[in-house]
């Protein structure tokens, strides 16, 4: 089975000069349904191991990463942590810390220890948080210091994350913490491990992070549950953070110095988002594909607006693509001959005809979000940083032996991910819009070259057929119009102006995934339009590949005779896309 939208990254031959070379370095490797092919995910059980490697251990010639056996095995994959966010309990990849991921936890926290007693204010260490960071804290206090942070920052509200988001955000965070930069004990690091394999899921509350000084209120709900305080869910039951543990036969963690301030400093929940939602747009956006190819056929439109020489002289990497795949998708079909002569029309509407100019700026926008996840997977995102002094040039610094250099810096700020999830959420809305604008021109009937009967009813005026079906496709794509609307473009000061400017990146990812549960309803409600239209055309055939799709769709949806509810077909339909049966 082929998945169709992400076989090539760009057009062959491409009449637009290449981009630079990025910094940080891209691997190159293939990825799952992208950049030459599909590695599909496996969510059988199997071990992933934490390497502890971040950019720049790549960076330096392609170096591997220690104890890896080579720089591109180092690197955290998206398929691998939706392995081990999504899989089914007992069928979830377990994790482990690699030999050189230990050594340069321990290695940071050396360094960190090295500094306590120096003398010299360091943020987050022995000082107080945000608009406290003047006011020293002695060292008798700083286990106090550390355990107060993750009890006051716990203020979230709403609605409980998922179970898959809550572990995806404990791997990224897992991750981050193993490079060595944010000077942990290792026993801090081990504990999040025993949590996730063992099950214990902290129940963590979805509104309450400005995505800006990391995801501060978030993590902090799982740095709680780390302490045996909180609330957590171990086997489908909730019960405090204390009693999960123990049933887990997990120690709780007593944090030491700037542990807790590592622990919830970090973008771990944009990121987590971010990465299921690559799996899940991926999805959505071949099931539109798919819809767009049988609509074509199901509308008697031509195949005219596809030519190859057409989208070359564009030269747009994401138009072309949809193109080609399109015509793939409709090689060998029998209808489109079927009315090649004697056709009045002399081209369709903007919804077929311009599908790989609207599609294809949705794909674009897609593999650069993407890509600004797959860096984020390897990256550090806490502040301050720990280097030590041979490693200052990482750092920016001027390099020198000795000694141990803390940064406070803003990796922990969201906007790389806001923004990208922003346009995300705006490129969600245009695979909806236009996928609606064609249920709306198969149901209308003012075309009487289609074949179509009005609404596709089986008996115009005693039955209403799919009507009512677009109206449902009308309004999720009206609620789509108010979820692009950024969330990073406003900003709200915090912490009494210290944190003056706020990325909202998590806002723009339940944006960006309420989007994909509306779109996913309007793609399938195309589907089941353009199902039933190719009904109509019998005995003709569309292509092979439609045709699967079709039977594919029949297999839980027959062929309307009389009116019935749509809602089970549509929830039918819903299903097999967010399955990814459609990468047909």
């Amino acid at each position: 089975m082929r998945h169709w939208c992400m076989a090539k990254r760009s057009p062959p031959n491409p009449p637009t000069p290449n981009p630079p070379n990025p910094t940080p370095p891209r691997p190159s490797t293939t990825r799952r349904g992208s950049r030459g092919g599909r590695a599909e995910p496996s969510h059988r059980a199997r071990m992933f191991t934490i390497t502890g490697a971040s950019w720049t251990d790549l960076a330096d010639d392609g170096a591997s990463a220690e104890g890896s056996g080579g720089g591109q095995k180092a690197l955290i994959r998206i398929e691998q942590v939706v392995a081990v966010a999504r899989g089914a309990k007992g069928d979830r990849s377990a994790v482990k810390l690699s030999p050189a991921a230990i050594a340069k936890i321990r290695a940071g926290r050396a360094a960190l220890e090295s500094v306590l007693n120096d003398g010299e204010a360091h943020y987050g260490i022995n000082t107080g948080f945000g608009s406290f960071a003047r006011q020293r804290i002695s060292n008798t206090d700083l286990e106090s210091l550390q355990r107060n942070l993750i009890r006051s920052h716990a203020a979230g509200v709403g609605e409980p994350l998922p179970t898959e988001t809550v572990r995806a955000m404990m791997l990224l965070l897992i991750g981050s913490l193993s490079r060595g930069r944010s000077g942990v004990r290792i026993d801090v690091v081990r504990g999040l491990v025993d949590m996730l394999n063992a099950g214990v899921h902290p129940v963590v509350p979805s509104v309450g992070s400005c995505g800006a000084s990391g995801d501060l209120a978030p993590l902090a709900h799982v740095a709680l549950v780390l302490m045996g305080e909180g609330q957590a869910e171990l086997n489908g039951r909730v019960q405090s953070g204390a009693a999960a543990m123990k049933s887990a036969a997990i120690k709780p963690v007593t944090l030491k110095a700037k542990e807790g301030l590592a622990l919830i400093n970090g973008t771990h929940l944009m990121a987590a988002q971010g990465v299921l939602l690559v799996e899940d747009v991926r999805n959505l956006f071949n099931a539109a594909l798919v819809a767009a190819a049988m609509s074509i056929d199901a509308c008697r439109a031509t195949d005219a607006f596809l030519d190859d020489r057409v989208h070359r002289l564009r030269g747009q990497p994401g138009q072309f693509i949809v193109a080609e795949q399109l015509r793939d998708l409709l090689d060998g079909s029998g209808i489109i001959p079927s009315h090649r002569l004697n056709d009045p029309r002399v081209q369709d509407p903007y919804s077929l005809r311009c599908s790989p100019q609207v599609l294809g700026a949705a794909l674009d926008v897609f593999w650069n979000f993407e890509s600004c996840i797959e860096c984020e997977l390897m990256a550090v995102t806490d502040n301050p940083l720990v280097f030590a002094r041979e490693d200052a040039g990482d750092a920016g610094g001027e390099g020198g032996e000795g000694g141990v250099d803390i940064v406070s810096a803003g990796n922990f700020h969201g906007m790389p991910l806001a923004v990208q999830l922003d346009a995300l959420a705006i490129a969600i809305a245009h695979i909806a819009g236009i996928s609606e604008r064609r249920v709306y021109h198969m149901l209308s009937g003012f075309d009487g070259q289609t074949g179509l009967p009005p609404f596709l009813s089986p008996s115009p005026g005693l039955h209403s057929g799919l009507m009512i079906a677009q109206y449902t496709a009308a309004a999720c794509c009206n609620e789509l119009i108010g979820l692009a609307m950024p969330a990073s473009v406003a900003n709200l000061s915090t912490s009494a102006g210290m944190e003056d400017y706020n990325s909202w990146g998590p806002r723009a990812a339940s944006k960006a995934r309420r989007g994909v549960e509306l779109a996913r309803n309007v793609v399938a409600i195309e589907l089941l339009a353009a199902s039933e239209a190719l009904e109509h055309h019998r005995p003709l055939k569309s292509s092979r590949p439609v045709e699967q799709a079709h039977a594919l769709i029949r297999t839980c949806v027959p062929r309307l005779k009389a009116d019935r509810p749509p809602s089970p077909d549509i929830a039918a339909i819903v299903g097999m896309i967010e399955a990814g049966l459609f990468a047909v």
